[in-house]
């Protein structure tokens, strides 16, 4: 879709970092559920289909999309091609700060690096990056009452435009990739829903289900992840041997 919003963009300024005022607009909303509100984020447009290791989450939050847009507005500004444009607004929303450390900190400890014979998981975020993708349930930023939704409020099922994009449009994305991934869902929304489209799947990929969300804000992370830690050591094991 980024044609569709690219003259827009090229509206936007890039002499400071970008604000709510900016990017939550009506000429970048994509569409609308009552207090529902989904906007255009170009990150999540770049698939890796060559992934061996994909990483889950609900919706991309405020934190990503503007990410995503600040990388986006200075590589037009440079001139880049749209395919590259895309791939660097990809890698710029990724997970970060607290987040990704937790996150490589369980990654590793399920011996994903052992497995993939990289020294570290954070790597898969820099030198190893072709070996990862990142996406959401819900691909574009969703907003309820313009605070970054958390998939509870209104439940997903309860809205047919965030159906459409969880049980539809998601299951496509994951028909794409070309090899057995693992496919790691990031707390119970998003293992809720890859449990239901599991078996409509054409590619028979591997899931890392119970993997708690590495937010700062997830109290219960550690104790989630001791339950369940000898469980995902196994099946990381078994997905590579597969």
């Amino acid at each position: 879709m980024l044609h569709t919003f690219l003259s827009t963009i090229q509206t936007l300024p890039i002499d400071r970092p970008l604000t709510k005022e900016d990017l939550l607009t009506e000429p970048l909303l994509i569409e609308k559920d009552h207090d529902i509100h989904m906007y255009y984020a170009p990150h999540n447009e770049y698939i890796n289909t060559n992934a061996q290791v994909v990483i889950v989450g609900i919706t991309p939050g405020w934190g990503q999309m503007k990410a995503a847009f600040n990388r986006v507005v200075e590589l037009l500004d440079k001139g880049d091609n749209k395919e590259e444009i895309l791939k660097q607004a990809k890698i710029a929303a990724s997970f970060s700060g607290q987040m990704r450390t937790n996150l490589i900190t369980m990654l590793n400890q399920c011996g994903l690096a052992e497995v993939l014979g990289i020294q570290t998981t954070a790597q898969l975020f820099t030198t190893s990056r072709s070996l990862l993708h990142t996406t959401s349930i819900i691909r574009y930023p969703v907003f309820c009452h313009g605070k970054n939704y958390t998939g509870h409020t209104p439940p997903i099922k309860k809205s047919k435009m965030l159906s459409r994009y969880a049980y539809e449009i998601f299951p496509e994305e994951l028909k794409t990739l070309k090899k057995n991934a693992l496919i790691i869902p990031l707390g119970k929304i998003s293992e809720q829903i890859t449990r239901s489209i599991r078996d409509d799947l054409e590619k028979n990929h591997t899931y890392l289900f119970g993997f708690p969300h590495p937010s700062g804000a997830n109290g219960h992370r550690l104790r989630q992840f001791e339950q369940n830690y000898s469980r995902f050591r196994v099946d990381v094991k078994k997905w590579f041997g597969g």
